[in-house]
């Protein structure tokens, strides 16, 4: 069933008609129109069937793709129910009525994804009771697709944590797409910590930047241990609550990882026959500048593609440089390329520090940044075997996003060492 979840996105692009089209295929626009929101229900309805915490292995991939959602199976004990939440399916008329009718006043982001308004939804029964939300109104012809949409919904219909945006809902009416976010008062990462600043913005302290860090590793070690690849981590697509924790937002690129085969003696002769197996490369998807290097090279993915990534962001939080910044001299455009040439060199670690941090007098402790700074550069390793996994990265920035100094110097913080790398997903 695992095998019909990943291949669903594709289906919904091309699937056939069976009842009175003699086989014809219909396209993405037509499918959603005539099913609306009822159909994307029937997904998130059916995520709960295929995702089951006792499966064994994966179906045969040559099976014939199912024409509705398969039957669920009877509930298990009331102590070992696996809960999913589905989200909420509005009409365009509801939503449009909740963000002002998407009038200027409303917006509150803009990408190549589309626009962003706040919005206000009914959360009780009396008129006065409302929910702030963020609504994502998806351009037609923006980056972000059908197949896109429809990971989106499922993902965060399924996984739930405190540093996941929480999807209140979605629609799906005619050619509309539009998602439903709770609202971050204070934006995205970016927002605070690469745009330039006004005069009414407060400097981001170091011990909240490592806070957001271990709170965005907190994020990627739960989806890694749900065997799900983020893939597009950058400081854009974290936002923050008004407590500055963090949430990972705009799962449409995540993927699955392949189950590991049962016969496979260790992780890593796992990932070798995953590496040979001709499956071919995939589409290279993400934002230049985060992506891992062998990614690039070879269009395959595992959960150290996402920890390479979060060694650029954990860089962009030291620095308060952009991953790529062409307006910066020769060799200082890469951040990784730039700041690598010091990672041997803890003499040097201090030219890495924000210089607005180091004119406010607020730069770190040696010790602090020393740790700092060995975490990203593992997480940046070459060879992606090297890397750590997000749960040693979690444990060695809980010392650094809780502790104070003191603490910190009668406590240090487990040694990172490489770990295995597990398979790759093409």
């Amino acid at each position: 069933m695992l095998s019909w979840l990943r291949r669903f996105p594709h289906d919904v692009v091309h699937r056939k008609e069976n009842a009175g089209s003699g086989g014809r295929r219909t396209s993405s626009t037509t499918t959603w129109r005539n099913r609306s929101s009822s159909f994307t229900a029937r997904i998130i309805r059916c995520a709960s069937s295929v995702v089951d915490a006792t499966a064994k292995h994966d179906d045969d991939d040559d099976c014939p793709l199912p024409s509705s959602p398969p039957p669920a199976p009877p509930p298990p004990p009331e102590d070992d129910r696996v809960t999913v939440v589905s989200a909420q399916a509005f009409s365009f008329r509801e939503l449009a009525e909740a963000a002002g009718n998407f009038r200027q006043d409303k917006l509150i982001g803009e990408g190549g994804f589309g626009r962003v308004y706040k919005g206000r939804l009914p959360a009780g029964e009396q008129e006065q009771q409302q929910l702030v939300v963020a609504v994502k109104q998806l351009d037609r012809n923006g980056r972000q697709g059908n197949s896109e949409f429809v990971v989106e919904v499922l993902m965060l219909s399924m996984l739930h944590h405190p540093n996941l945006v929480r999807l209140v809902g979605y629609c799906a009416e005619g050619e509309q797409r539009l998602l439903v976010y709770e609202y971050m008062a204070l934006g995205s990462l970016e927002d605070h910590l690469l745009l330039p600043m006004r005069r009414d913005d407060a400097l981001l302290p170091w011990r909240t930047r490592m806070r957001v860090a271990h709170g965005a590793a907190r994020g990627l070690e739960y989806l890694h241990d749900r065997a799900v690849i983020y893939r597009d981590l950058k400081s854009s697509n974290i936002l923050l609550a008004d407590d500055y924790s963090p949430r990972l937002s705009d799962f449409g690129l995540a993927r699955l990882l392949p189950l590991p085969s049962s016969s496979s003696s260790s992780s890593s002769s796992s990932s070798s026959s995953s590496s040979s197996s001709g499956t071919g490369r995939s589409r290279v998807m993400g934002t230049y500048g985060y992506c891992a290097p062998e990614y690039l090279r070879t269009g395959k993915l595992s959960a150290k593609s996402d920890v390479y990534s979060f060694g650029v962001l954990l860089l962009e939080l030291i620095t308060g440089r952009r991953a790529i910044d062409a307006t910066r001299p020769d060799g200082e455009q890469s951040l990784v390329g730039w700041a690598a040439t010091m990672f041997g060199d803890p003499r040097r670690f201090q030219e890495l520090v924000d210089p607005r941090l180091v004119m406010a007098m607020q730069g770190p402790p040696a010790s602090e940044l020393k740790q700092a700074v060995g975490v990203a550069a593992m997480c940046l390793q070459e060879n992606h075997a090297l890397r750590p996994v997000m749960t040693d990265v979690v444990i060695a920035l809980s010392f650094l996003a809780a502790s104070t100094t003191h603490n910190h110097h009668h406590h240090p913080p487990p040694p990172l060492r490489p770990s295995p790398d597990p398979s790759y997903a093409s």
